[in-house]
């Protein structure tokens, strides 16, 4: 799959320098599969859920949210934004 943009992941990893090692495995996770449907990336990512039209991935033992549209059809993973815990509970990410 594709990644539209591994430039969020190093944005927020520069704010966040522990979140960088776990952003950058599932990156590398994305992009040497192919997930053709929901039940192939739930299994790879157990800790996966859906909101709405968007997956919300836990890294890092639960830290950190990352929030991506995926377009099984054209294998492209859209981040919408990657947060900590706490700021992925506060809601704003949903508007």
């Amino acid at each position: 799959m594709k990644i539209i943009s591994n430039s969020a992941l190093r944005a927020f990893a520069a704010l966040h320098p522990r979140a960088d090692e776990p952003l950058q495995g599932w990156r590398r996770v994305i992009e040497k599969n192919r997930f053709d449907h929901w039940a192939e990336l739930k299994a790879a990512f157990n800790a996966i859920g859906k909101v709405g039209e968007l997956t919300v991935f836990d890294i890092g033992g639960n830290k950190y949210r990352l929030i991506a549209y995926i377009r099984f059809e054209k294998q492209i993973v859209y981040i919408k934004t990657v947060l900590t815990h706490r700021d992925y509970d506060k809601g704003a990410w949903k508007s």
